[in-house]
């Protein structure tokens, strides 16, 4: 008997859960030391039983606890604390679940009005918000450790393979595992000159100049050829031996690992980023998608917006 796992998914895609498959060959090895209790994407485990007939949700006790996914309404809420209650470890994987992801940019409306916008699109008219049946949603999109204690927190969008299994392996061998620490510029091979000569930075609009024929690190600093790399400021998970994965195919990070500091602003960071290389940090266009990833923790929040008068 390997040790004991229980998985689940809230406010997610699936790509983290698509991740831990992605495990790939040393997944073998991996699942000959666990045993999964309870993963609703692999194995049939309804919460309140088989039949259904059960009071309260069910999760089997597990010695490690993976969730992924946010925190947007009752339901997640609930399971969450569920598995909080029931694992010595809980794991918080993907960026969803330990910075709010993708579904967290609906903090920059507030959830009542970024539902309201869904659903009322020009090709929904006269659709109205789901009321009934469907689990209420919470006032914005939370992170895990907003809601419960976290033990360990693996961002990525999705999560590296490798650093999964290397979790996993740490926890069933008894030590600390070995995660980076380090920026994606940290781990970017490519070549930097200096960034005196770019005065501003632009959206990721045109290719970067580069020779296809030239290994990475013969290109030089996506940053410093004018566009808008979130390399500084988010967290190396991504990298692999030729590099970070976006740059490795010649893209800009987007700082889809979240900050390289456990509580970093990457908006913030990144405008003291771009003004202390003398970089023109208001040719951002628009700073808040900065935080496309990390918008939970109350960093993304409604703008209030100024009500016409009349003169």
């Amino acid at each position: 008997m390997g040790v004991s796992v229980a998985e689940e998914w809230l406010h997610s895609c699936s790509g983290c859960e698509i991740a831990i498959l992605n495990i790939g060959e040393a997944l073998i090895d991996v699942l000959g030391l666990i045993d999964f209790v309870h993963i609703p994407v692999l194995m049939d485990h309804k919460y309140y039983g088989q039949l259904g007939d059960g009071k309260e949700i069910e999760i089997p006790e597990a010695v490690v606890g993976i969730v992924s996914g946010g925190v947007a309404n009752e339901e997640h809420l609930e399971v969450l604390e569920v598995m909080r209650r029931q694992c010595k470890i809980l794991i918080a994987l993907g960026t969803c679940a330990t910075h709010g992801g993708i579904p967290g940019l609906l903090n920059s409306w507030g959830m009542e009005k970024g539902v309201e916008n869904a659903y009322t699109t020009s090709t929904t008219d006269d659709c109205q918000v789901p009321a009934d049946i469907v689990p209420k949603q919470l006032d914005r999109v939370y992170a895990l450790d907003e809601k419960v204690k976290v033990d360990l927190i693996l961002p990525g969008c999705p999560p590296n393979p490798r650093l999964i299994a290397e979790v996993i392996m740490a926890l069933v061998e008894g030590r600390d595992p070995v995660l980076p620490g380090k920026s994606v510029c940290d781990a970017c091979p490519t070549k930097r000159q200096g960034k005196g000569d770019v005065k501003s930075v632009s959206r990721f609009l045109h290719n970067a100049k580069y020779d296809p024929d030239k290994p990475l690190n013969e290109m030089r600093c996506l940053l410093e050829q004018g566009l808008l790399c979130m390399g500084p400021v988010t967290a190396a998970g991504c990298a692999r031996e030729n590099g970070p994965s976006c740059i490795s195919a010649r893209v800009p990070c987007r700082g889809c690992f979240g900050p390289v500091r456990k509580d970093g602003n990457q908006m913030l960071d990144m405008m003291n980023a771009l003004a202390s290389n003398g970089i023109d940090f208001t040719s951002v266009v628009d700073r808040r998608s900065l935080l496309r990833f990390s918008g939970a923790h109350g960093l993304l929040r409604p703008v209030a917006t100024r009500k016409a008068t009349e003169e």
